[in-house]
């Protein structure tokens, strides 16, 4: 199994960063990742000169949406400017060539109905113009999250099936997340399958905290909490492209992918 493998990386020069590490994928924001503003690219010439450096170096490219984005927000002023900025970043990642934008799942507050959530995800999606997959990312904490525990994920794709585009969507698995959401990652895998009927990419990423923490600090492969075989058996199982977003830039990643590559044929 020859898997697409790389790591989150700055954006100014995705594919020498793929090459500085080795890889064959990069993942980037494409602006500031706290901010609403909307997508920049910065790779010298445009967007069109990175689609094409990237085609010429076989390198894979996949944009990580900003964080603030929360399309399953009941606040207006939360929702629905992140609708329009997820819309922008669609249509951005069509123009350099990527292959998907991954968003997180987002959530609502604790006392809130979760229903309405799931909604509004439905609403969103009918709503997109999606010229590339957009990848929804399973979440590690909040007990209100529409994409952290299995039983939420099913009520999400439940009410994303119900919308026009819905079979556009797809689903990116981050072992960090898994692990301190409280997801078996030895079985985690087939059960999202059930649910989704797919696994498009895995962020493999190490946990600094414990199982079901609700903490989402990634660290690189064997320092953290997850065992080695667990993260490997999530690579081999899900056969899904590859992004490490782990510490220590080209050197830190490449450590990573390495291992990878040699523990579960990446």
């Amino acid at each position: 199994m020859t898997l697409r493998i790389g790591g989150h990386v700055d954006q100014s020069d995705p594919v020498a960063e793929a090459v500085a590490r080795g890889a064959t994928l990069s993942q980037f924001f494409l602006g500031d990742p706290q901010s609403y503003k909307g997508p920049v690219v910065e790779y010298a010439g445009g967007a069109a000169a990175l689609r094409e450096a990237a085609e010429a170096a076989g390198v894979d490219l996949y944009v990580h949406a900003p964080y603030p984005i929360n399309v399953a927000a009941t606040n207006n002023r939360i929702r629905i400017p992140g609708r329009k900025l997820l819309q922008q970043h669609l249509h951005t990642a069509a123009e350099i060539g990527a292959k998907g934008v991954v968003v997180h799942g987002g959530h609502l507050g604790k006392d809130e109905d979760a229903g309405v959530g799931f909604d509004n995800w439905r609403k969103c999606v009918d709503g997109l113009e999606m010229p590339v997959p957009l990848l929804i990312e399973n979440t590690a904490g909040g007990d209100n999250a529409m994409a952290r525990r299995l039983e939420a994920i099913e009520r999400l794709w439940e009410a994303i099936g119900r919308a026009e585009g819905g079979d556009t969507v797809g689903f990116c698995l981050d072992t960090c997340h898994a692990h301190a959401g409280g997801n078996d990652l030895g079985s985690v895998v087939e059960k999202v399958r059930a649910i989704t009927g797919r696994v498009d990419l895995v962020h493999c990423n190490d946990s600094r905290d414990t199982f079901d923490s609700g903490a989402d600090r990634h660290t690189n492969l064997g320092s953290g909490h997850i065992e080695g075989a667990d993260i490997a058996h999530v690579v081999r199982e899900a056969g899904a492209p590859v992004v490490v977003e782990t510490p220590g830039d080209a050197e830190g990643q490449s450590a990573d992918i390495a291992w990878l590559r040699a523990n579960a044929g990446a």
